[in-house]
């Protein structure tokens, strides 16, 4: 905080920056070209360095002034942001949803454009990550989670269970798929971090290697183009293979299918659990569920 300039010359900067000229820039700002010519000396006075090249009728960026003026925009837009989502109308209609890339892809978004529809008065968006999101700090509305409770001061809502089974392209060893599990021994078995061979070969009554052949990844989307690709068989959940089962791109081995001890929660501030826009996603969810 010691090397913040004066702060009424950083609006000033970004002014005459996007502008080029400081006589646009006084202008926009309604002030002096004067008013701004000294607020742009007092700035490159506390950083030490030129910002401007002066021309006869014209001012071009230095590189500093370049790197600065590009911080500040970035910075500003972030408190005009900030500013705006402080407005109960604009809290209310934009939606903000975080959720696992293997689920958004895999399913969310495939069907996210009905909601959308059938919802036009909100903004949404979302973002996909393995990483667990902070619903204090992120800004979420809501998020999607595939797990078990509790999660300490949150809401969450129980949306729907989920069953493991192999998979893997119709194509996999030129159609000569495997017929029992027992066959699985020494065919690439691809998994990631919340999938479980164990719980599924176990649940089959198999005994197999622990040590598999093939390779783990952090989610389950990696795993899947692998199977499609016919490189090998992934375990998968029901929810993120629907689409790619009816149209052929994977086929499901066996009749066997594990359940998965982790559901599908609907999570969310305790303060936001009541508010359209939550109750409102939370039912189509609820409706637009195919797999349970």
């Amino acid at each position: 905080m010691k090397r913040l300039p004066p702060l009424t010359t950083l609006p000033v900067l970004e002014a005459a920056a996007r502008l080029q000229s400081f006589s646009a820039a006084a202008a926009e700002l309604n002030v002096t070209h004067g008013a701004v010519s000294h607020q742009i000396r007092s700035l490159e006075d506390h950083v030490g360095v030129a910002l401007f090249a002066r021309a006869s009728r014209r001012v071009e960026l230095t590189a500093e002034g370049a790197m600065l003026a590009e911080a500040v925009r970035g910075a500003l837009a972030k408190v005009s942001e900030a500013v705006e989502a402080l407005s109960p109308v604009e809290r209310e209609r934009k939606l903000k949803i975080s959720v696992l890339p293997s689920f958004g892809s895999r399913w969310l978004m495939r069907r996210l454009g009905y909601f959308l529809q059938a919802n036009p008065q909100y903004e949404i968006s979302v973002e996909a990550s393995t990483r667990l999101a902070n619903l204090t700090t992120d800004g979420f509305d809501v998020a999607i989670r595939f797990g078990k409770p509790p999660w300490p001061g949150l809401h969450h809502e129980y949306l729907a269970g989920d069953t493991y089974f192999p998979v893997c392209s119709p194509k996999f060893r030129r159609g000569k798929l495997p017929t029992k599990p027992a066959q699985l021994s020494g065919i690439p078995l691809f998994r990631s971090d919340v999938d479980n061979w164990d719980l599924w070969f176990e649940a089959a009554g198999v005994k197999i290697d622990p040590h598999y052949i093939g390779i783990e990844y952090s989610d389950a989307t990696l795993s899947l183009q692998q199977a499609i690709a016919g490189e090998g068989i992934a375990l998968t959940r029901r929810s993120l293979v629907g689409d790619d089962i009816a149209n052929g791109n994977l086929v499901k081995l066996f009749d066997f299918e594990a359940p998965s001890p982790h559901g599908y929660n609907l999570v969310c501030l305790p303060q936001h659990a009541m508010s359209p826009k939550v109750r409102g996603f939370r039912d189509w969810l609820v409706a637009e569920i195919d797999w349970a």
